[in-house]
């Protein structure tokens, strides 16, 4: 708990909406360019720079996802993950942002359940606590 606290301590409020930005800037682009249809908000929580983190989804088979990932643009931090499908295993396809920020992952279940989503700092850029926007489009 003691960890928790200090990530959420050191992750400053502007850093949230910074990261939720460029979430929605992804989540715009793909709105235009693929015919996505995404939620009005995005999940915004904290990513240390130590620990990795693994979000819940509730997918449908037959839809396309296209599931933007994000952190502050100018915060030097690289982000990537993946979709697990039930067994664990990746599945999907990663876009990451050429400036290292975030990144989109494409999928399209074959069964409906819950899937994870994983994020976590990529060795390439700094190395520091920050915050990070999820946000779900599918089509």
């Amino acid at each position: 708990m003691l960890a928790f606290g200090a990530v959420a301590a050191a992750v400053q409020a502007d850093d949230r909406e910074d990261a939720d930005a460029a979430a929605q800037a992804l989540a715009r682009d793909q709105e235009k360019l693929g015919g996505y249809a995404f939620r009005a908000e995005s999940w915004i929580g904290d990513l240390s720079k130590d620990v990795g983190k693994a979000v819940k989804m509730q997918l449908f088979k037959g839809n396309d996802y296209c599931i933007g990932v994000a952190v502050p643009r100018k915060s030097g931090v690289y982000v990537t993950g993946a979709v697990l499908d039930f067994q664990g295993q990746p599945v999907g396809e990663i876009q990451p942002v050429l400036d290292g920020w975030g990144f989109l992952l494409f999928f399209k279940p074959k069964k409906t359940g819950v899937y994870v989503v994983t994020l976590r700092l990529d060795e390439k850029g700094k190395k520091k606590d920050t915050a990070c926007a999820i946000i779900t489009g599918y089509k």
